[in-house]
């Protein structure tokens, strides 16, 4: 696959900026970093965006996570490996992600799901890095941007 622009970061350097301060925010939330890239890589995979489906699995190994684990993100709801907060959270995240799909936009139950597991500030700054790593998605996948580009 060719980049269609591969230096669409220079290009859009504030853009690029904006989001940045939003990842750090997001880092320092106190949401547990494993969680984040989970959510991040599950985002990725449903978007289709392989430069961050790549990126997040390999900073969700650097922060500890398992082959096992980072395999099975997508078959989630079937695999044994993830705990009720992460179930609550990639639901979340799916449900946002697809929210055109349900005429509700996010159903009550994967938000409701999500408040159980997650304080509010921890349940706020998900919904941001839901957000956020849909925009970098977008982004990624309209530019066509390579996996593997960013190692």
């Amino acid at each position: 696959m060719q980049a269609r622009m591969s230096n669409v970061y220079k290009l859009a350097a504030g853009g690029y900026r904006g989001l940045n301060a939003v990842e750090e925010y997001i880092n320092n939330s106190g949401v547990p970093r494993g969680l984040l890239e989970l959510v991040r890589i599950r985002a990725s995979q449903i978007n289709g965006c392989s430069v961050c489906t790549d990126m997040h699995s390999h900073h969700a190994q650097g922060v500890g996570e398992s082959d096992e684990r980072l395999w099975a993100v997508a078959t989630w709801r079937e695999a044994p490996f993830f705990t009720d907060t992460e179930r609550a959270a990639l639901a979340l995240t799916e449900a946002v992600t697809r929210i055109t799909d349900n005429p509700e936009g996010v159903p009550d139950n994967a938000w409701d799901e999500a408040g159980r597991s997650l304080r509010r500030r921890e349940l706020a700054a998900l919904v941001t890095a839901i957000a956020s790593v849909n925009a970098w998605n977008r982004i990624n996948v309209a530019t066509r941007l390579v996996a593997g580009s960013f190692r």
